[in-house]
C-alpha cells in the first residue's frame, strides 16, 4: 500500500486576483475552510497517511495551517512541509510542475508516493484507485467534453501511454491529463533529462513523456470528481459543491 504522497503548493495563485495577495489559493477559505483541508480530508479517507507539502509562498500561513489541520484530525498522520523556494530558489530562477518533485527526493527515498497538485480536488474513490503499488507510474485520465483546452492522453494498448497532446487544434481523443498521478523512485533518474518548455518551467509532463518512451507509464481512468481551484468563480462553484454534501 502506498502511503505517501506529495502535494505541489509552492504558488501564489494570482488568477485569484485579490483573495490571494495575503496567502497562497491553496488557503482560500470554501465554507469557512481552507481549500487544502478538503484535499487533505478526501486524501486522508482513501487511506494515504504521510503527506509531504511542498510550499513556498507565504511558508508561515503553511506552517500554521499544518498545526490547526492536525488538531481537527484524530488519525495518525504526518505532515511535513518543504520550502521549494529554500531548494532551488525563487521562482524567477527556477519553477513548473516537476520543481516540487525535484524537492522530495530525499524524503521519498525508494518509495512509491502519489503527487497532487494542492489546487485540485478528487473523489475519495478515484484517490483510492491511484494506489497501485507496482512498477510503473500511472496518470490519471479522464473523460472530458471539451478535451482541445488540455493535455490529451494516447493510449498505446493495455492501458500504457504512448504520449501527451497538449490542447490539441483537432480531436486526438477525449481521455485528458487530470494533474493526479503515481510514481516510483524512477521518476527522480529522468529528472536531469528535461529542459525548461517554451514558457520556460520545468514540466511534470515532460519526464512522464520520457517515461512513456520506454512504456513506463499507464493510464488510469478516473471517474467521478475534478474541482480545480484556480479562478475567483470557483470559490463559489466548490462552495455549492460542499453545500450539497459531496466531497
Amino acid at each position: 500500500m502506498i502511503k505517501k504522497v506529495v502535494i505541489a503548493a509552492a504558488g501564489q495563485g494570482t488568477r485569484m486576483l485579490h483573495f490571494s495577495d495575503n496567502k497562497s489559493k491553496h488557503l482560500i477559505c470554501v465554507q469557512d475552510r481552507p481549500f487544502l483541508a478538503y484535499l487533505l480530508d478526501n486524501l486522508i479517507s482513501a487511506g494515504y497517511e504521510d503527506f509531504i507539502l511542498v510550499v513556498g509562498f507565504k511558508k508561515e500561513l503553511m506552517e500554521n495551517f499544518k498545526k490547526d489541520f492536525l488538531m481537527s484530525r484524530k488519525e495518525k498522520i504526518k505532515i511535513q512541509i518543504i520550502d521549494q523556494h529554500e531548494i532551488l530558489g525563487p521562482k524567477e530562477k527556477e519553477y513548473g510542475t516537476a520543481c516540487p518533485i525535484k524537492c522530495v527526493k530525499d524524503e521519498i527515498k525508494n518509495d512509491n508516493f502519489i503527487y497532487v497538485f494542492g489546487d485540485n480536488l478528487f473523489s475519495v474513490d478515484d484517490l483510492k484507485s491511484m494506489n497501485i503499488d507496482d512498477e510503473f507510474c500511472y496518470i490519471a485520465g479522464l473523460k472530458q467534453k471539451h478535451p482541445e483546452k488540455y493535455g490529451v492522453l494516447i493510449e498505446d494498448g493495455d492501458d500504457f501511454l504512448e504520449k501527451i497532446i497538449e490542447k490539441p487544434k483537432e480531436f486526438v481523443g477525449d481521455l485528458i491529463n487530470a494533474g493526479l498521478y503515481k510514481f516510483t523512485p524512477e521518476v527522480f533518474d529522468k529528472m536531469p533529462e528535461i529542459k525548461k518548455s517554451p514558457r520556460g518551467e520545468y514540466e511534470i509532463t515532460d519526464i512522464i513523456s520520457i517515461l512513456a518512451e520506454n512504456k513506463r507509464v499507464k493510464i488510469k481512468k478516473i471517474k467521478d470528481c475534478w474541482h480545480d481551484f484556480g479562478n475567483p468563480e470557483d470559490i463559489e462553484k466548490l462552495s455549492d459543491f460542499i453545500k450539497n454534501g459531496n466531497r
